[in-house]
């Protein structure tokens, strides 16, 4: 009894269609004549990529001397192009042997601060039976790339060349792939053969610890108190008679003696210690890249702390999410932070998408630049939900620390990072 095949079996290829008297099919024939002519594709296409600009200049220079010459019957010409064309020959011949290292990236440290120095080592050796000639090794890093020099390695050896990468701004710099370069002394040609996978640097920004054992925002251990009443709770409120439904383990029996009526207690409901920090990313907003870089730094060192302190910690931009699970997220995660689109709103529209992911945040922290308008800034401290302690962080580079009251947040101006320990505690005093 036979069964239909399964339909996720992969059915055998076809067999090449083929005629009567056994020949290949008219189909056949352009089945192989498309493979062939993607394989002549493919070899044009290393061709080209071997050639250089100038290398193509003295190609055109030669064939056009080579019509020329015999045309006009040009001595000197043809020569010319006897000369241009033994130069491009000899310098091809750079190019034949072998380029076949074994490459081993090492970065001593994959995340480091701004200001600091990724160092790393880069290792060749030649695993072959034959030697391998001089040859360049090119480093990418980020958009700037570092040369090696590589001697004439004979089979068995290794070598090593140490470097270090220059941190002068937050970023996360890709580093590799590792290429090898053979090329001719003039330049003309050059065969690259890429190596290895390229690894992330990860430029974190500077950030600023602060004193104590905790930042203060939230002092009770299951969370801090809202203004919203409930039957059941842990922050004891006030007393109010007995309502259907009422758990009757809160009834308070002493006040029930006392008035004769059924007395519970009330309660003030707790939050989690959730913590949200919004980033502003508004270029505008900002007086320069370096304002931008010092906002970016507050947020930080303040998701930092709250990390430490056991906190539940969210940061948001006008356009994404960022990931905060861990410290090393965190910081990972502002080194790839970039000015967004202005089209995306400001501060305002942050506090807006702040209130909406985190409702029942107990603290939000908004940064942002010092071109941020009063009533925009008025604006945006109005949408932050109700109920949480409200904290805006303003970075004006170069200013004066400063403090004030907009409705229900405390605002501080940071001239420097050094300015957030002790502006903090001036809130929190």
């Amino acid at each position: 009894m036979t069964t239909a095949p399964d339909a996720t079996t992969e059915a055998p290829p076809a067999p090449a269609p083929v005629r009567a008297d056994g020949q290949p099919s008219q189909a056949s024939w352009r089945e192989v004549g498309l493979y062939l002519l993607s394989r002549v594709g493919e070899v044009l296409r290393r061709v080209v990529k071997v050639v250089r600009p100038i290398g193509w200049v003295l190609i055109g220079i030669a064939a056009v001397l080579w019509i020329v010459g015999p045309w006009l019957g040009w001595r000197e010409v043809t020569i010319a192009a006897v000369v241009v064309t033994a130069v491009l020959v000899l310098c091809l011949l750079f190019l034949i042997g072998r380029t076949t290292y074994d490459v081993a990236l090492d970065l001593a440290r994959t995340r480091v601060v701004v200001g600091e120095r990724a160092v790393g080592a880069l290792t060749l050796a030649n695993s072959g039976q034959r030697a391998i000639l001089p040859s360049r090794v090119v480093l990418p890093v980020g958009p700037g790339r570092g040369v090696f020099g590589i001697r004439h390695l004979p089979p068995g050896e290794q070598v090593e060349e140490l470097f270090a990468i220059p941190t002068s701004r937050r970023a996360v710099l890709p580093v590799g792939p590792v290429s090898i370069v053979r090329g001719d002394p003039l330049g003309l040609f050059e065969r690259v053969d890429s190596r290895d996978a390229p690894v992330d640097l990860y430029v974190h920004p500077r950030t600023v610890r602060f004193e104590g054992q905790s930042l203060g925002f939230v002092r009770d251990l299951e969370g801090m108190t809202s203004r919203d009443l409930a039957r059941d709770d842990i922050a004891f409120h006030a007393l109010s008679e007995y309502q259907p439904g009422d758990d009757l383990r809160h009834v308070h029996w002493r006040s029930t003696a006392r008035t004769g009526t059924l007395m519970m207690r009330t309660y003030e409901q707790t939050r989690r210690s959730h913590f949200m920090i919004g980033l502003s990313t508004h270029p505008g907003e900002y007086a320069d890249p370096e304002e931008f870089e010092l906002a970016i730094s507050a947020a930080g060192s303040l998701g930092l702390r709250a990390l430490r302190d056991a906190y539940r910690v969210d940061v948001r931009t006008q356009s994404a999410k960022l990931r905060t699970e861990t410290q090393k997220h965190l910081l990972d995660s502002l080194s790839g932070v970039d000015a967004s689109r202005a089209r995306e709103g400001g501060t305002s529209v942050l506090a807006g998408a702040v209130a909406a992911a985190a409702p029942a945040a107990s603290v939000v922290v908004l940064a942002c630049g010092s071109r941020v308008p009063a009533p925009q800034l008025q604006s945006a401290v109005s949408r932050l939900p109700l109920g949480s302690r409200a904290l805006v962080v303003v970075a004006a580079l170069g200013q004066e620390a400063a403090r004030r009251r907009i409705g229900e947040a405390d605002v501080i101006t940071i001239g420097a990072l050094e300015h957030l320990p002790p502006s903090l505690r001036r809130v929190l005093g």
